[in-house]
């Protein structure tokens, strides 16, 4: 039987266990990378091991997300993460350079390595045949140290494409088709891996595209094979001598198979306000729209925005409409600026952004109250564009500029035959916004710059036998880290701040609840199905830790946040039963009697509800690491004892 693409690839990596599904296994990582929204809390945490230099093959540390400085505090988290990188042996991405997954995947990424990022679109990365995952900022800056990854071994699913787009049919199309088949939660446990003679006609860009919204799967990650594709994108990023080629074995053996026929698709739109509320463009129909936003990890390619200058070149965008374009690195709005797209887009009446993530995590260009948004993004959850009652829709490049022309959600296909994309063989080179770490010896001189909202990273404290608290927030199905630790640029600043930060915990849902938690200590959350999806940010953890809560008690979590809740040392437990859910009320007072002896023993824990003298079984679900980190009271502490 031989071995899927992932698995040679974790093969290659593993440290330690096996690689049956469930399981947990180590790998080893090569590269890392972080993000400044959760970046200045991994430099936090890193500078707490007391590690000289980092260990891994390459780190960077990417300013991308807090480029809105509107006041000191994000001036103040880049000069600090400057000042670590330089002293710690980290490449240093400066603002402007662009989002850290499309310059990663231009400059930096390697077929067959492992890449650990602080940011859940890391996956980007498998658009180049990297196991590329994401992770919360404690676990990268392990990695970072040297330090194993641990994940349960993945379960694959195979995806194989059949057949060739149509004009104005997109990747973006592609993975909103898989997100309609799997659902959010449907890639929890599991690698994504395309294959088939469809992968063939798909550039790496459009891999790209597809494998950063895996993360929206709920998926461990997603990976194409490394080919001629990937040997003619390297090579005209004067990297070809990185390329490896790479497939699975032609009797790999796959969980569950996916089939999909690029022929037949249509070009898809995710309605509000999930990722996999997804259908055609002609279902929906051509409903009014406010606002269109083009750009972000996911479309923002060299590829994309040149169809989209074709589309609007000539042409005017609709009155009713702000048209706002973000080129994703510095290298693809040079390569615009040089070839006069750039001005096409202008022409037309776009607004140009710096090469930054921008609106897609609410840092500007809110939509109107009760605006209708399309948005080349990866995520439309409630309220994360920055305006609580915008209907965000996700759409492919080509729907969105048409559709920014029409002044209606538009069918791109109506237009007949696609202008033809000539892609350059080769990109314009130019690394000088790339910052160089300083030599060891120099380093040593060198100062680490904290500013005055930068504040100490919250620590949890050793697991007690017995817990008796009241349920402070009883949330339901697919609630994401956006709900729980919103973002914007009216928060997003905080990031290193988590007692300014509390005060906009699950604001979405409840604005009541930091001065509840407050009020009484702390408590503990009851939640719905796939609680946790969405981003990697483990302020989602480290913000209710900082507020008293004592464990999450959920139908099922996302991988992600599961990994954060235990490094933040809070308990995540599942109900056995998850009709049980139905008769636990926020409000209650519950007790987890003996619930150390049953993490210890991997028993499952009784949950008493006082107010009615009912017991519930949960499920304690932790490896034997995992069950001394959440003893010590977090990874933090448990590194410490450990060292």
């Amino acid at each position: 039987m031989g071995y899927t693409l992932s698995q040679k690839i974790i093969k290659n990596h593993l440290v330690c266990g096996e690689m049956i599904p469930g399981t947990e296994i180590g790998l080893k990582i090569d590269q890392t990378l972080t993000q400044d929204a959760t970046g200045t809390m991994a430099y936090l945490q890193f500078e707490a091991m007391g590690i000289d230099r980092v260990k891994t093959e390459l780190s960077v540390a990417y300013i991308d997300h807090n480029t809105l400085q509107n006041g000191f505090e994000n001036a103040d988290d880049h000069r600090f993460i400057q000042s670590v990188a330089a002293k710690r042996g980290i490449r240093f991405s400066r603002p402007g350079n662009g989002i850290c997954h499309q310059v990663h995947l231009e400059r930096f990424g390697v077929p067959g390595k492992t890449l650990l990022g602080s940011d859940s679109h890391t996956p980007t990365g498998g658009g180049i045949g990297m196991l590329a995952m994401g992770a919360g900022g404690l676990d990268v800056a392990v990695a970072m140290g040297g330090g194993t990854y641990y994940i349960p071994m993945p379960k694959t699913v195979k995806v194989e494409l059949t057949g060739k787009l149509n004009d104005y049919v997109s990747a973006k199309d592609i993975i909103l088709e898989v997100l309609r088949i799997m659902s959010v939660k449907g890639g929890i446990g599991k690698i994504i891996e395309y294959t088939g003679e469809g992968v063939k006609s798909l550039s790496v860009p459009e891999r790209a595209t597809i494998t950063n919204m895996g993360a929206e799967l709920g998926a461990t990650t997603s990976i194409f094979p490394s080919d001629e594709i990937t040997k003619a994108f390297l090579e005209a990023q004067d990297r070809g001598e990185v390329y490896t080629p790479l497939s699975a074995d032609e009797d790999a053996l796959y969980d569950e198979e996916i089939k999909i026929d690029l022929t037949s698709l249509k070009p898809n739109a995710a309605m509000p306000h999930m990722p996999d509320n997804v259908k055609t463009v002609e279902e929906i129909g051509q409903i009014k729209i406010d606002q269109v936003c083009i750009g972000s990890c996911t479309n923002s390619s060299l590829y994309d925005m040149l169809k989209v200058a074709a589309i609007l070149k000539g042409k005017t965008v609709a009155p009713g409409v702000s048209l706002s374009i973000a080129p994703g690195s510095k290298q693809v709005l040079n390569m615009l600026a040089g070839n006069g797209a750039l001005a096409d887009m202008i022409d037309a009446g776009a607004r140009i952004l710096e090469s930054a993530c921008g609106p897609c995590i609410g840092m500007g260009q809110s939509p109107n109250s009760a605006g209708i948004s399309l948005r080349t993004f990866n995520r439309n959850f409630e309220g994360r564009s920055g305006t609580a009652d915008a209907g965000v829709y996700l759409v492919s490049p080509e729907t969105a500029a048409v559709s920014a022309l029409t002044g209606v959600l538009t069918d791109p296909t109506t237009l007949g035959k696609m202008p033809v994309i000539n892609m350059p063989e080769k990109f314009i080179i130019n690394d000088n916004m790339v910052l160089l770490p300083d030599s060891p010896d120099e380093a040593k001189n060198r100062e680490i710059l904290y500013g005055p909202n930068i504040k100490a990273v919250p620590t949890g404290k050793e697991l007690e036998n017995d817990i008796s608290s009241k349920v402070l927030l009883k949330v339901g199905d697919n609630i994401t880290t956006d709900h729980i630790m919103p973002a914007g640029a009216k928060i997003l600043p905080y990031r290193s701040n988590v007692p300014y930060l509390s005060q906009f915990c699950f604001g979405v849902c409840d604005k009541t609840f930091p001065e509840r938690a407050k009020k009484e200590n702390g408590g503990i959350i009851v939640g719905g199905a796939n609680y946790g999806q969405g981003s990697s940010r483990e302020h989602a953890a480290l913000v209710p830790l900082y507020l008293g809560i004592r464990a999450v008690i959920a139908k099922s979590f996302a991988r992600m946040h599961k990994a954060n809740l235990i490094n933040s040392g809070i308990l995540p437990l599942t109900f056995i039963n998850e009709s049980d859910y139905d008769e636990i009320s926020q409000g209650d007072d519950i007790e987890l009697k003996g619930i150390k002896d049953s993490v210890l023993s991997s028993a499952d824990a009784k949950l008493i509800n006082k107010n009615t003298g009912k017991e519930y079984s949960l499920k304690t679900d932790f490896s034997e690491r995992e069950i001394n980190i959440l003893l010590a009271g977090g990874k933090l502490n448990y590194t410490a004892k450990t060292k």
